[in-house]
């Protein structure tokens, strides 16, 4: 567990610590290999140095988004970047998270990851990692 993410979780309302309780469980029981902290003041968890999936407190509920979520081809993931590859979807009640879906999502993003890491390097191209 990282200590961090769960303080950044106890600052949420009850409701919302649940929410965030349940993706932070979901997340670290599927990407195990993952390094995760608090970025640009929020939970992310990455892979490789490359950030994968995080999640925040938006207007509109607590936000889970995955950075190349747009190529996992998921109608739910409706919340989709213009700059760049990411997708999310958001969560207003604990009971809206099917954990089958995000279990599915969290696999995808295993394999399918666009190259954040070195983007500043690239000067803003963004490249699918094979």
């Amino acid at each position: 567990m990282n200590f961090e993410i769960e303080n950044y979780i106890l600052t949420q309302t009850e409701n919302d610590q649940k929410i965030c309780a349940l993706l932070m469980q979901t997340i670290c029981n599927v990407l195990t290999m993952a390094e995760s902290k608090i970025w640009h003041k929020h939970p992310v968890w990455f892979l490789d140095g490359n950030p994968i999936v995080g999640f925040s407190k938006q207007k509109n509920g607590i936000r889970l988004m995955f950075w190349s979520g747009i190529d996992f081809d998921e109608s739910e993931l409706n919340v989709q970047g213009k700059k760049f590859k990411d997708a999310s979807i958001f969560y207003n009640k604990l009971e809206e998270i099917k954990v089958t879906d995000l279990n599915r999502w969290l696999e995808k993003s295993i394999e399918i990851q666009w190259d954040y890491k070195n983007i500043v390097k690239r000067k803003g191209i963004l490249l699918k990692i094979e």
